[in-house]
C-alpha cells in the first residue's frame, strides 16, 4: 500500500495529488532526461528552460514547427555544434605541441621515433615488461603501477596515488603511449610519460580528458606480473 500512496508534492506550480499525477511527473522526468542526456554529455549550449517549453507546447499541440522545420534546426545546431568541437580540438593539439616543445628542451627528456617523450626520475632494477609478441604463444605481461595523470595545463585527471590504490592491467590493454612507455620502464622504477594526443586517446574526450589532448603520467612500475 505504501508503494502506491498518493504524493503530495509541488512542482512548477502543478500539485501531485495522486498514484497517476506521481507517475505522470516520473513520465515527464523520464523523457526529458533520456531525450536531452544525450545532447548534454556534449556539453551543447542549450536553454534547458526552452526545451521544457517545447516539450508543454508539444504536449498541448501547440508546436511553433512541424517536422521538416525541427529537423532542418537540429542538423544545423548539429553542423554548428561540430564545428565548434573541431576548433576546439585543434586549439588543444596545438597547446599540446607547444608543451612537448618546452618540455623536449630539457636535456634529461628522450624521444622516441613514435613521438613519444620520457624522463627517467628513478631507475629500477633492470627487468622490463614485454607483449612477448616473439614468444610463440606469449601473452603481454601485467603490470603493477602507481601513476598521476595530468593535461598539459598541469590539472590531474586521475591518480591512482591520491586513491591509495595501484592498478594492475596487461600491457596491451591500455594507450599505446602507455604500452610503449611502460617497455622502456624497469621494475620498480619510476618515469615521466609525455604522451602526445595521437598515441592516447586521439581526438576523442574520453571522461575529463578534453578531445586532442596531450597527457603527463608520472608512473611507478611496482611490479611485473604480480601474484594473484
Amino acid at each position: 500500500m505504501l508503494l502506491f500512496a498518493a504524493v503530495a508534492v509541488q512542482a512548477q506550480g502543478v500539485a501531485l495529488k495522486n498514484f497517476e499525477d506521481s507517475a505522470s511527473y516520473a513520465i515527464g522526468r523520464d523523457i526529458f532526461y533520456n531525450m536531452t542526456q544525450q545532447w548534454q554529455r556534449q556539453n551543447l549550449p542549450i536553454n534547458t528552460e526552452v526545451a521544457v517549453q517545447a516539450m508543454m507546447d508539444c504536449a498541448k499541440g501547440s508546436d511553433k514547427w512541424d517536422n521538416a522545420m525541427a529537423q532542418q534546426l537540429l542538423t544545423r545546431f548539429q553542423q554548428e555544434v561540430e564545428r565548434r568541437q573541431k576548433e576546439a580540438v585543434q586549439l588543444t593539439i596545438d597547446a599540446g605541441k607547444k608543451y612537448l616543445d618546452s618540455i623536449r628542451n630539457n636535456k634529461s627528456v628522450r624521444t622516441t621515433e613514435s613521438g613519444l617523450s620520457y624522463r627517467c626520475i628513478r631507475e629500477g632494477n633492470g627487468k622490463r615488461p614485454s607483449l612477448n609478441k616473439d614468444v610463440k604463444g606469449g601473452k603481454p605481461d601485467k603490470v603493477k603501477v602507481h601513476y598521476t595523470g595530468t593535461l598539459s595545463n598541469g590539472k590531474v585527471f586521475d591518480s591512482s596515488v591520491q586513491r591509495g590504490q595501484p592498478i594492475t592491467f596487461a600491457l596491451d590493454r591500455v594507450i599505446p603511449g602507455w604500452t610503449e612507455g611502460l617497455q622502456l620502464m624497469d621494475e620498480g622504477s619510476k618515469y615521466m610519460l609525455y604522451i602526445p594526443y595521437n598515441l592516447a586517446y586521439g581526438e576523442h574526450a574520453a571522461g575529463d580528458i578534453p578531445g586532442g589532448s596531450t597527457l603527463t603520467f608520472e608512473v611507478e612500475l611496482l611490479e611485473i606480473n604480480p601474484e594473484k
